[in-house]
């Protein structure tokens, strides 16, 4: 029996327009502090709970396949309700004004980072560099908790950050993450698919097919281009569409793979990159947006707006690809039991690339003295059993790094 409802309720294959994808992510990239699990929360509060875009199984569904897929999972849910709710603009939109609000934020905090040192001394912006040890390690245990459960996931995770600390490039952890595959094949016994529903997502098997072929292309082609061509915008775009196309397991993983691209080239320095990962902790929104920060910052041209804009661009442009690319596939493909077992290799995997960048940078730049040690211990306490935001962690820290520097 249908019944007539009002536009925030309209039946989850109903249609709308960019504008209203637009204003409603805009108000959660405004307000949605917490990290990917709790972007996840606040979509289904507005779109299945409130606005009926989706309903409870469709979008389960859509988060299995985000969850299945590298990026950063909150983001391309985002995407896919977009694309579900008005085409391909509506994806675009539903990007735009969820990143946008923290994007801009790391921006300016990059450009007024030297008038605060001055203003307040260094002590706040090691304070930033102890929070990322907190933030980092609270990130591991949880993923370690939940991606390796027993002896041969946590094995594989050890040997995985073994890898990245003996090869501290990208091709380490390119290599991890492949090893992390091939043993998931091996050790683990398929599982049967679960039972789901079809999603409420019009893209064709042609335009599937267009997208995976671009991802590819440009993932292996970008890195020739470079050399070919000596651009330094073309090899900045071709570091951070990388490090976009290899993170699995939560928007953390980023960490390693842009320090490996941005750190040992000289393109922005260590300090000013913990600096950086640390205030993304305190602004709502994705982390990847962390990216923008690193192109205002850099060294090289283009930085500033420009290198912000370009980094920003690259580094989402591989989920936006893998969404529209994997999802006329998607019941294909979710019946294949060897891929969900490879999957929780390459899982298993990148736990250990995200222990091994605990060590090293994070840990090596932010501990340098056992007051150091106390804050981090602190930070570490007041997110994993006192549950704080870690934006208020954030900032408690950058106070206690001044109040040490003081003393």
């Amino acid at each position: 029996m249908n019944k007539l409802k009002a536009p925030e309720t309209a039946s989850p294959m109903s249609r709308g327009r960019a504008g209203e994808v637009f204003r409603a992510f805009l108000k959660l990239g405004l307000t949605s502090f917490g990290g990917p699990v709790a972007h996840l929360g606040y979509f289904r509060e507005e779109f299945v709970a409130r606005r009926h875009w989706l309903d409870e199984r469709a979008y389960a569904d859509l988060v299995a396949l985000c969850q299945f897929l590298p990026g950063p999972a909150s983001s391309q849910v985002g995407m896919a309700i977009g694309l579900s709710r008005a085409g391909y603009l509506g994806a675009l939109a539903a990007w735009t004004a969820f990143t946008l609000p923290s994007a801009v934020a790391l921006v300016l905090f990059a450009f007024g980072t030297g008038t605060l040192n001055r203003a307040l001394g260094s002590g706040w912006l090691h304070g930033l560099k102890v929070a990322a040890v907190a933030v980092v390690a609270v990130a591991v245990l949880g993923m370690a908790r939940a991606l390796t459960p027993d002896r041969a996931r946590a094995s594989l995770a050890l040997a995985s950050a073994v890898i990245a600390l003996a090869v501290p490039t990208s091709w380490g952890q390119i290599s991890a993450i492949a090893l992390g595959g091939v043993a998931g094949l091996i050790l683990f016994r398929p599982e049967a698919s679960a039972d789901h529903v079809s999603l409420p997502l019009c893209v064709s098997r042609r335009a599937g097919a267009v997208a995976l072929t671009t991802f590819f292309v440009l993932l292996v082609g970008l890195s020739f281009l470079a050399t070919a061509s000596g651009s330094q915008s073309i090899a900045l775009f071709g570091a951070f569409y990388r490090a976009g196309s290899l993170v699995f397991g939560g928007g953390h993983v980023v960490l390693p793979l842009l320090q490996a691209e941005v750190v040992p080239t000289g393109w922005v320095s260590n300090d000013a990159f913990l600096a950086g990962y640390g205030a993304a902790q305190a602004v709502p929104g994705p982390l990847f947006t962390f990216a923008a920060y690193l192109g205002a910052v850099m060294n090289p041209e283009p930085n500033g707006w420009t290198g912000a804009i370009l980094c920003l661009v690259a580094v989402f442009l591989p989920s936006l690809l893998l969404v529209i690319g994997v999802l006329p596939f998607w019941e294909d493909l979710r019946r294949i039991s060897r891929a969900q077992a490879a999957l929780r290799g390459v899982n298993a995997a990148v736990v250990g690339l995200l222990l091994a960048a605990l060590y090293h940078p994070v840990w090596t730049a932010g501990i340098l003295s056992g007051a150091d040690f106390a804050l981090a211990a602190t930070g570490f306490l007041l997110l994993f059993m006192w549950r704080m935001p870690p934006w208020l962690v954030v900032i408690l820290s950058a106070l206690g790094g001044m109040l040490l520097s003081a003393l």
